[in-house]
């Protein structure tokens, strides 16, 4: 499986649609590009698998692996980038403006039952990052 992440950057935030075999999932929205330093940027583009994860905070959702100099990039539910993420990816239904959205938990849940699926089918997912 390969989701595919377009991106359009702006100095508050970064928003992106997510679509998989051409048919958008959902829209994203990120931190702004700061030169992929941990904490107040988004990821760099390129591609990286994700998998499933568990933690207390989230419970189940998922991880973006491999971020060169980076760890503990998640998808998960936000609707305010600078507010919510410290360099994750938040799925969100609406687009709001530069890194805002609404109604994110239910594009969490779409996006999550989604990639759930082919990774409990023992297949790979794998995330282009692209603008």
């Amino acid at each position: 499986m390969v989701l595919v992440l377009t991106r359009t950057y702006f100095p508050k935030g970064t928003n992106g649609i997510l679509r998989y075999t051409g048919t958008t999932i959902c829209a994203t929205i990120e931190l702004p590009w700061r030169d992929n330093l941990s904490v107040v940027s988004c990821i760099p583009e390129g591609e990286y698998f994700i998998v499933k994860r568990y933690s207390k905070r989230f419970s189940w959702h998922l991880e973006v692996v491999d971020v060169t100099n980076r760890s503990l990039i998640l998808f998960h539910p936000a609707n305010n980038a600078l507010k919510e993420l410290q360099g994750c990816i938040a799925p969100v239904l609406h687009l709001k403006g530069p890194g805002l959205g609404l109604e994110s938990r239910k594009a969490f849940t779409k996006l999550r039952n989604v990639v759930y699926r082919q990774l409990d089918a023992k297949e790979s997912v794998l995330l282009l990052v692209q603008s």
